[in-house]
């Protein structure tokens, strides 16, 4: 893949600036990253805070080589590039939580949007990675539950430094994916609690359910098993961790 990165002092959102791009044909490997965000936006339309320079704010385009139904894993390939990419360029453990976040002792520090738009070209996924940098514009509500690579290191990072890091991870694990998707499944699994054995209680639209975790379907949807011993499959959802069931 050839990554072409188009950067940007402020923009509304990297991944709406990145859905006009692939309508406009570009190529997969263009990257959209922007220093501020004034309409960063997470999944089921929440507000993404992005003050300038306070966080890496990027979008990729991908033209993906894969069925249809296997889209959803796009949000995991990118989640364990992610998660590879920090480990690395920081020293930082981190966890995957089901589906889309990366979390450094408990607390979110990256998040991950992908949207899937229509081209004249082919279908694009426009994939949004959101890395928290800094905690000085964490709102007090947020500030339990997200935490910074500056607040994990005790430095300021080097944006520059760790572009080439995150693109070089998501090369090889984007290829890994179009070359075989079971082998995402298990990098996925392989680092993340949620997987197997996770005592959790899931939000969905209409209702609130509680289970174990038993691993993940070949579309990377999440199997609950309830207190029934029924499993449930979870294609969407908030998922937060319990001690006890």
């Amino acid at each position: 893949m050839n990554f072409t990165i188009l950067p940007f002092d402020k923009i509304d959102s990297t991944n709406t600036e990145a859905i006009n791009q692939a309508k406009r044909g570009a190529e997969e490997g263009l990257c959209i990253v922007a220093r501020e965000q004034t309409a960063g936006r997470g999944r089921h339309g929440r507000t993404w805070i992005s003050a300038k320079d306070a966080g890496l704010y990027f979008s990729l385009v991908l033209r993906p080589k894969i069925e249809t139904h296997l889209l959803p894993l796009i949000t995991l390939m990118t989640a364990v590039a992610a998660h590879n990419a920090i480990e690395n360029a920081f020293k930082i453990e981190c966890d995957i939580k089901w589906v889309n976040d990366i979390h450094v002792g408990g607390k979110k520090i990256c998040g991950i949007l992908a949207e899937t738009v229509e081209t004249e070209k082919d279908l694009a996924v426009i994939v949004g990675i959101g890395i928290n940098l800094k905690s000085s514009n964490f709102p007090p509500e947020l500030a339990e539950t997200a935490t910074s690579i500056e607040n994990e290191t005790g430095a300021t990072p080097n944006l520059e430094k760790f572009l080439p890091i995150l693109t070089s991870f998501l090369e090889k694990y984007c290829d890994l994916l179009y070359e075989d998707a079971e082998k995402i499944r298990k990098e996925w699994s392989s680092r993340s609690s949620y997987a197997f054995g996770k005592s959790v209680k899931i939000k969905l639209e209409n209702e609130t359910i509680y289970g174990i975790t038993r691993g993940i379907e070949e579309n990377g949807a999440l199997r609950l098993e309830l207190e029934t011993g029924e499993v449930r499959i979870i294609h969407a959802g908030d998922v937060e961790q319990l001690r006890n069931i």
